[in-house]
């Protein structure tokens, strides 16, 4: 497989790793409805987002869809577009400086968008759950690089991670002093693990209705002669199936397939046992149904089979369509257009150029069969995907959740000005499409429902010498040392589980007790308080941190002591523990007693990953 080589990727290709964990902080009053519905908006660099998130999503999600620069030369004409479509955001510029060092200053304007690409993308698989799927959306100026740089991120023997490069049919206006007038971009689709990944249950939108596909059952002949089908028998017995009721088929060895005897049919189906010869195409399955007392058997796509004989002499294959049909063609058209969305914005108002259509995204999401999927979306501009999220769920009742993060602004008047992206279009947007909306013409928009937490980046969780920041819960390192522990984000029940949201503190009644973790009471709707944050192929991870247990003493609480390992032992409860890794400030044990135990300490801050 060949790789992309770039100024500036040495710096970058490990970068993703280096990025600061940083916490993530709610801000109540812009957010809307239920907050723990699980949609959610991120303000900020969204590459430090994702980071952050991490520990909370990885492996979860799956479709991911971005719509990142194009990166065309072209920046902000001055008349209220928000977005440059070059890597020359104040935000990006100073990363690059940074990142890349005094190299930067040499950058073609194709070395910085893959500088910016490519911890972004490195990040965003972490995401995918194994049957996830990635969309990228772009033009014919870095498709090219772009296709080469997944397929490095995303490997498979035979590329088939690579599920499609789709064309899409902008349906807009386009350049007409151009020698060439484009009409297309194109969309990137992309899977964690192409095997993993079930076929798409969705129809081409400009499939009609009167099309076989949305026929209840599909019949086709299993007579197949070639190479590849080189001629065989297939034993049919007495009572195989007809599809006629009555009559005769005449032995013959004309046409296929060839019949040794005659065929007679009665109440639909064959009186007597024959041979039939031919090539066939599905020889396996068939003599599967036979050997079932024809009943149906499911093909390699799950579909019920049945096979038949039909008035010719033909033999048939049955099968009974799945309520979804997957029938996807890589050009895609008919799903919407940058200028009609444009429009509905301004409606909003809200000024946008160039927004992808909620249809389009809405086509890309139904691709994922899952109606409970979480929806990802990294550069969110206008906030096309929530609302194709929120749109999917109204017409057919999935309670898909969406993720959605962007830059506060692009530019330095727009920094300036206080002018924020995410606030004033991208949450904007998605309010009004959740609640509803008065156009400039005074005619009411009916809201399609829905809610979503707004967050803003908090601090990062370790300061500049490596120690905890003082305004770090329990909860909040809970997630990040299980995740470097494991890869895994912590599992729902453990201590401090609470998405994004910091639990609140209790004060101990009496700290001169020390309790048992039963005796730690769950609160109604949380996890209970305890040090062991889950077991994970064999491995249990523990925090001793913040008083978990309530007792700071020397011999207990946030150090590792015989009376702390034997509470932390009770609490695996019975399960299969190979060993137990330990964070906390302190430990009591020998070497040798560690050794027995299979225990492995880890001390904090010390032992903390920070990146």
């Amino acid at each position: 497989m060949p790789s992309l080589h770039w100024i500036g990727k040495e710096a970058v290709v490990n970068h993703h790793h280096a990025v600061p964990f940083h916490l993530l902080r709610d801000v109540p009053e812009l957010s809307v409805g239920e907050p723990g519905a699980g949609n959610l908006i991120v303000q900020g660099d969204n590459l430090v987002a994702l980071k952050a998130l991490l520990p909370y999503y990885a492996g979860k999600v799956k479709c991911i869809y971005i719509d990142p620069p194009y990166n065309t030369g072209k920046e902000n004409d001055g008349n209220g577009w928000v977005f440059n479509d070059r890597v020359t955001s104040p935000v990006i510029r100073e990363w690059l400086g940074k990142t890349v060092g005094k190299e930067a200053d040499d950058l073609s304007r194709h070395d910085k968008w893959l500088c910016m690409m490519y911890p972004r993308l490195a990040l965003l698989k972490q995401f995918l759950a194994p049957d996830g799927v990635m969309f990228v959306s772009i033009d014919d100026i870095e498709l090219p690089f772009l296709r080469i740089l997944m397929d490095e991120l995303f490997p498979h023997a035979q590329a088939k991670n690579r599920l499609a490069c789709f064309i899409w049919e902008t349906d807009g206006n386009f350049d007409n002093q151009a020698k060439v007038k484009n009409c297309h971009e194109y969309i990137l689709a992309y899977s964690r693990c192409f095997e993993e990944f079930p076929p798409p249950p969705v129809i081409d939108a400009t499939v009609g209705k009167d099309s076989k596909l949305f026929r209840p059952a599909i019949q086709n002949t299993i007579v197949k002669n070639g190479p590849k089908n080189p001629v065989s028998p297939i034993f049919l017995p007495a009572g195989f199936p007809a599809a006629f009721q009555e009559g005769r088929i005449s032995a013959r060895t004309d046409k296929w397939p060839h019949y040794d005897t005659d065929l007679d049919v009665c109440d639909g189906k064959l009186t007597k046992p024959a041979t039939a010869k031919s090539g066939w195409s599905s020889k396996a399955i068939c003599e599967e149904f036979i050997a079932g007392g024809f009943q149906p058997v499911l093909d390699s796509k799950g579909q019920k089979t049945r096979f038949v004989i039909s008035a010719t002499g033909a033999i048939e294959t049955i099968k009974v369509r799945s309520d979804s049909q997957s029938h996807v063609i890589s050009v895609i058209r008919d799903v919407g257009s940058t200028q009609n969305t444009s429009e509905a914005l301004a409606e909003m108002g809200i000024k946008f150029t160039f927004p992808k259509p909620v249809g389009l995204i809405s086509y890309l999401i139904s691709m994922v069969s899952d109606k409970s999927a979480l929806v990802l979306d990294t550069f969110a501009g206008s906030g096309t995907t929530a609302h194709a999220v929120m749109q999917l769920n109204k017409l057919d009742g999935g309670q898909r959740r969406f993720i959605l993060a962007q830059l506060p602004y692009e530019s330095d008047a727009q920094k300036e000005a206080g002018f924020s992206i995410c606030q004033n279009l991208t949450a904007k947007r998605v309010k009004n499409v959740a609640e509803g909306y008065t156009t400039s013409n005074g005619e009411r928009v009916e809201g399609l429902g829905g809610s979503f937490r707004f967050c803003e980046l908090g601090e990062p969780l370790f300061d500049e010498t490596g120690k905890i920041r003082a305004s770090v819960r329990f909860a909040d390192l809970a997630r990040h040392v299980y995740f470097t522990e494991t890869g895994e984000p912590l599992p729902e029940g453990s201590a401090g589980f609470s998405p994004l949201r910091h639990p609140q503190t209790t004060k101990a009644t009496d700290n001169s007790m020390r309790p048992t973790l039963r005796e730690v009471k769950r609160p109604e709707g949380r996890a209970p308080k305890s040090p062991l944050l889950g077991i994970h192929n064999g491995r249990a991870v523990c925090l001793l941190y913040n008083g978990i247990l309530k007792d700071k003493s020397v011999d207990g609480g946030n150090a590792l002591t015989q009376a702390t390992l034997a509470l932390l032992r009770a609490a695996c409860d019975g399960q299969r523990v190979e060993r137990l890794v330990v964070y906390g400030t302190s430990q009591r044990l020998s070497p040798a007693r560690l050794k027995r135990e299979g225990v492995t300490f880890k001390q904090i801050p010390y032992s903390i990953r920070i990146t």
